[in-house]
């Protein structure tokens, strides 16, 4: 009987000491203060990312077009704030990646589903690479964060925001000419394996230059697509 008590004890002071392991320390911060104004500002990002995939999957697709288009101005301001106000962290470069997914591959891929996909069988794979090389290319980002070559700082590989914009030229091209969801296809999967490729997309002024113009240009067409202007 003793020994069996003996053993009762050892087994509740291992599960304790266990417990008193895996418990944070009392000084330790809780998450959500500890992220910075960046982070909040990635979190606006995800919360116009989500919304828009809702508007396509809701019939919406012009609007969403507009979400989207906020959602990729916040995700350009936390990065700008990170630079200019505060130290970029590693836990940001983390969240800013995994948001992305929401800003930029969900979006598109409900875009093309919704509007473009001719048979399920080809949403399914479009869907697929989209995600899947997209997921790979923001877990090296996460992981290596941008490149650098005299002076100028780069992405390796295609970005997701450019897969997004060749979703949403596409989805114009579909709604306003012949262009068809099987020409689409092939456009959005010759691109996404180029996500993880090791091409070089610098982060020059005519970059974002080019981008702004074309958050211009998105506005426009949405509008006159969805007023019929």
């Amino acid at each position: 009987m003793t020994d069996v008590k003996t053993h009762v004890r050892t087994a509740v002071r291992n599960v304790r000491r266990e417990v008193d392991r895996r418990k944070p320390p009392e000084d330790e911060e809780h998450m959500l203060l500890s992220l910075g104004v960046a982070d909040y500002i990635s979190l606006v990002a995800l919360f116009f990312g989500w919304t828009a995939t809702l508007l396509v999957l809701t019939g919406e697709p012009n609007w969403a077009l507009l979400a989207m288009l906020v959602g990729f101005g916040f995700d350009k301001l936390d990065g700008f704030y990170a630079r200019e106000y505060a130290e970029p962290t590693a836990m940001g470069r983390h969240i800013d990646a995994f948001i992305d997914v929401f800003t930029y591959l969900i979006p598109a891929v409900a875009i093309y589903h919704v509007v473009m996909a001719p048979h399920v069988f080809l949403s399914v794979v479009v869907g697929f690479a989209v995600l899947a090389f997209g997921l790979l290319r923001l877990v090296r980002f996460a992981s290596q964060g941008l490149g650098a070559e005299d002076g100028t700082s780069y992405y390796r590989g295609i970005t997701v925001v450019h897969v997004n914009v060749l979703v949403v030229v596409n989805y114009v091209l579909a709604t306003v000419t012949r262009w068809t969801g099987w020409l689409a296809a092939v456009t959005i999967l010759l691109a996404a394996p180029l996500m993880v490729s090791n091409y070089r997309s610098y982060k020059t002024v005519g970059s974002h230059t080019v981008a702004g113009l074309l958050a211009l240009v998105v506005v426009g067409v949405a509008i006159v697509l969805e007023f019929g202007l």
